[in-house]
């Protein structure tokens, strides 16, 4: 049997709340349409590209996400000791360009288990924290919301033209 994504039910971002709410809210908001681009798309669809040379895909954009979702909140912010799941000093691009449609369901449970462990990770910090990510550079929690928002948004655009050309699927 060929696993095909799940249908997701996007959370609707904030209209009116305190600062924290509002940017988990939009982060929620934006984590939600990534997957619900890939909803009902099996494994093998998941992992077309864009077009040639680009490997661009669906499932490479979950993984990516996951990654980038741990770089930020867990292993520079909070600075867990942990390794990234894909990529690698050797191979920076693994997120897109080692793809096994086989793992595709599991690459997006461990997607969603990040998101729960990152969001865990700052639950109690403050968006005012701040952290070094390299010497002579502070930033705060509130920086990493507000990047994460935009990183999803740019590649929630990438994640259209994706889908689009998979299966003519368009929409918010």
């Amino acid at each position: 049997m060929t696993w095909i994504a799940p249908t997701v039910e996007r959370r609707e971002f904030p209209a009116v709340a305190g600062e924290r709410e509002m940017l988990q809210g939009w982060l929620d908001f934006h984590r939600d349409t990534l997957l619900a681009k890939c909803t009902g798309l099996t494994a093998d669809q998941l992992t077309q590209a864009s077009s040639t040379p680009s490997t661009l895909t669906l499932l490479g954009l979950v993984r990516h996400m996951t990654d980038v979702e741990r770089s930020w909140f867990r292993k520079r912010f909070i600075g867990e000791r942990i390794d990234n799941h894909y990529f690698t000093e050797d191979q920076p691009d693994a997120d897109f360009d080692v793809l096994d449609p086989a793992a595709a369901e599991a690459h997006f449970a461990a997607f969603r288990t990040e998101i729960e462990a990152c969001d865990k990770a700052v639950a109690d910090r403050g968006l005012d924290e701040t952290f070094s990510p390299r010497p002579g550079r502070t930033l705060n929690l509130r920086w990493i919301y507000v990047h994460m928002i935009e990183e999803y948004a740019r590649h929630n655009g990438h994640a259209d033209l994706l889908r689009e050309r998979i299966d003519g699927a368009t929409g918010s």
